[in-house]
C-alpha cells in the first residue's frame, strides 16, 4: 500500500517560518495531525484582528517561536534546537496594497528575510529539505491568456510582487552557490490566490466579504474583472508538503521551481467569485467599486499547473464550487458559534485528507 502524505511525515523534524499566518496555521494543523515534530517560527499574529492561529489553538503540541527573520540571533537558536530536517519558509509580506504603503518594510522582509533563513539552513546540517514559499505574482505579468509556466521570466510591477520575483532569484543563487554542495534540496513554490476559513488579512476580497456579511452589511468589491487563480489553502500546502518529499526523495531533481494552482477553467473574475459565495450565503452583499480606482494591480493572472501533475503527481482535488462551498461553511460556522473555529478546521483538514488519499493523489 502507497505511504499516504501524512504518514510520511509522522515523526520528522520540520520547521515552518510564517505558522501564525492564515497559510501557515493550517499548515500547522496538518503536520501537528500528521505527528510531525513541528517548530514554527513567526511574528505574533496581528494585533486588532482575529486570529486563526489562536482561535484554533495552534500553539499546542508544538515549539512556537514569536520572533523576527531577520533576528539572526533568534533565528539560529531557533534552528539550532528545532535540528529540523525539513524547512517550509512560509514567512512574509504578503499583502499587494500593503506593500505600496511599505516597500522598504516589504523587500526587507521578503528579500533579506529569506535570505538570513537561507544562511542559517546552511550553518545546520540536519536540513535536507527547503520549499520556499513565494507568489503567483513573481512572474512578470503581461496579461497572458495562458497560464504561467515556470520557465516564464520573473518580475513584478508593485513592490510586492517584485519582492517575490526578487526571492526566486535569491533561493536560486543560494542554492547553486551553498546549499547544493551542502546537499540541501531548495525549491521555490508559487501558488495561486488562496482562499479558505480562517483569513483575516486586510483588503483581501474573501475576508472582506465574509467580514460584512457576519456584520450584515455589503462589501465593496475593487477591480470586478480581475482574473485570479482561485483555490483553497489545503490544495498548494498538500503541494507544498509533496514538495519537501520529494526534495528528501530525489534531491537535485526536483530542486527548482513548481507551480501549485487551480484548472486553467476555474480562474475567474472576481464578479463570478463574488457571485458563488453570494449563492453560497445570500448575506453576501456587495457594491461594485471603480476599477481605476487605487493603485495597480494586474489584471489577469493564471498557471499552468501540468509540471507539477506530470513530476509530482500533484492536481487540486477541489472545485471552485466546492472551495466556495467549504470557505463559507467555516465562516458561517465561526459567526454562528466562535469557538468553533478549531472543530470546523480539522474537520475540513480530515474531509481533505481523506479525499486525497483515497483517490491517490498524496
Amino acid at each position: 500500500m502507497t505511504q499516504t502524505l501524512s504518514d510520511w511525515y509522522r515523526g520528522r523534524r520540520v520547521l515552518v517560518t510564517g505558522h501564525t499566518g492564515f497559510k501557515g496555521s493550517w499548515l500547522v494543523a496538518w503536520l501537528r495531525e500528521a505527528g510531525a515534530t513541528v517548530t514554527g517560527y513567526a511574528l505574533a499574529p496581528e494585533a486588532g484582528r482575529p486570529s486563526l492561529f489562536a482561535m484554533a489553538g495552534l500553539s499546542q503540541g508544538i515549539e512556537s517561536v514569536i520572533a523576527d527573520l531577520r533576528n539572526r540571533a533568534a533565528l539560529d537558536a531557533a534552528m539550532a534546537s528545532a535540528r529540523p530536517e525539513i524547512v517550509l519558509h512560509l514567512a512574509a509580506q504578503s499583502l499587494v496594497r500593503r506593500s505600496y504603503a511599505d516597500p522598504v518594510g516589504t523587500f526587507d522582509t521578503n528579500v533579506m528575510g529569506t535570505a538570513q533563513l537561507l544562511d542559517a539552513v546552511r550553518q545546520q546540517p540536519t536540513v535536507r529539505a527547503v520549499v520556499v514559499v513565494t507568489s503567483d505574482k513573481c512572474y512578470e505579468n503581461q496579461n497572458l491568456e495562458r497560464g504561467y509556466a515556470e520557465t516564464d521570466p520573473m518580475g513584478g510591477h508593485d513592490p510586492y510582487s517584485a519582492s517575490k520575483g526578487c526571492q526566486e532569484l535569491l533561493t536560486a543563487a543560494f542554492r547553486r552557490s551553498f546549499l547544493e554542495s551542502l546537499g540541501v534540496a531548495t525549491a521555490t513554490a508559487r501558488a495561486g490566490n488562496v482562499i479558505g476559513g480562517g483569513d483575516w488579512s486586510e483588503d483581501r476580497l474573501v475576508t472582506d466579504l465574509m467580514t460584512a456579511a457576519s456584520a450584515g452589511r455589503a462589501c465593496l468589491v475593487r477591480r470586478p474583472d480581475a482574473v485570479r487563480p482561485w483555490q483553497h489553502v489545503l490544495e498548494p500546502l498538500r503541494g507544498y508538503l509533496m514538495l519537501g518529499r520529494a526534495l528528501c526523495e530525489r534531491g537535485a531533481e526536483v530542486a527548482e521551481g513548481w507551480n501549485f494552482g487551480p484548472a486553467l477553467t476555474e480562474a475567474v473574475p472576481v464578479r463570478e467569485l463574488v457571485a458563488r459565495m453570494s449563492k453560497a450565503w445570500p448575506s453576501v452583499q456587495t457594491m461594485i467599486d471603480d476599477p481605476a480606482e487605487g493603485p495597480h494591480e494586474a489584471h489577469l493572472l493564471r498557471l499552468d499547473n501540468r509540471k507539477a501533475a506530470e513530476r509530482l503527481g500533484w492536481r487540486p482535488a477541489l472545485t471552485l464550487d466546492e472551495t466556495v462551498e467549504w470557505t463559507v461553511r467555516w465562516y458561517r460556522a465561526v459567526h454562528e458559534n466562535p469557538s468553533s473555529a478549531r472543530a470546523v478546521m480539522h474537520q475540513q483538514l480530515d474531509d481533505y485528507r481523506r479525499r486525497t488519499d483515497d483517490a491517490g493523489l498524496t
